[in-house]
């Protein structure tokens, strides 16, 4: 559900060192030195080299819902397009059925009957009564699921996890981040360690609970 694309660089440490060794006069020419530079620059919490890692990938099977809220981290020019309701064949669309819904075997019946309800009027909107797919596809819900190609850097996607990994995030948006973690995790051993040591829950992050209403995980300042 999450692709990497190749555009991503497989050595993001690597890349900042190199990137922060041009301003400080350092050996950009050895590996080695460009990761200690980078490591160095991260760990002092001089985060601003995070921004010449881009991070491209795909997003796909997530509800329409979610991804609006993924849109509102607008933090370092990232960019995105979605799957288009005018172009793209709804009339038998997938959707996102929260946990609570699928754990009730009647509520699960009613959801996906309404579900089958708005595709079939959709099908027969565009078929019987010829009207266009861009007008047919108002009767969408947010809760179908759609595509959308991303780039961010990584300082905004780290900032975007102390958010989202946090307890009381929506649980749709909880799943999407751990299944980002874990193809980022799978993308690269300096990937890994990023993904282990900064992609956090903001309790992590910050030491302390910064919520009003704690899951209890940490405990908050007093």
């Amino acid at each position: 559900m999450i692709t990497i694309l190749q555009e991503t660089p497989r050595n993001p440490i690597t890349l900042m060192g190199e990137r922060a060794g041009v301003c400080w006069g350092g050996d950009i020419q050895d590996s080695a030195k460009n990761y200690k530079r980078g490591l160095d620059c991260i760990v002092s919490g001089h985060h601003r080299v995070m921004e010449y890692v881009n991070v491209e990938m795909i997003l796909d099977g997530y509800s329409a819902r979610v991804i609006r809220e993924w849109y509102t981290h607008i933090g370092g020019a990232p960019t995105r397009l979605q799957a288009s309701t005018r172009y793209v064949n709804y009339k038998e669309f997938s959707y996102v059925t929260p946990p609570a819904v699928a754990g009730k075997e009647e509520a699960q019946e009613l959801y996906r009957g309404v579900m089958e309800t708005i595709a079939k009027a959709c099908r027969r909107l565009e078929e019987e009564y010829k009207i266009s797919r861009e007008d047919a596809a108002m009767l969408l819900p947010l809760g179908m699921t759609t595509r959308i190609v991303d780039k961010r850097n990584l300082r905004n996607l780290i900032e975007m996890s102390h958010q989202r990994m946090c307890s009381r995030a929506y649980w749709e948006y909880r799943a999407l981040m751990q299944d980002i973690v874990e193809a980022l995790r799978n993308y690269s051993e300096e990937w890994s360690f990023l993904t282990e040591h900064y992609f956090v829950p903001k309790c992590e992050a910050a030491g302390y609970c910064t919520e009003k209403n704690s899951c209890g995980r940490k405990q908050r300042r007093n």
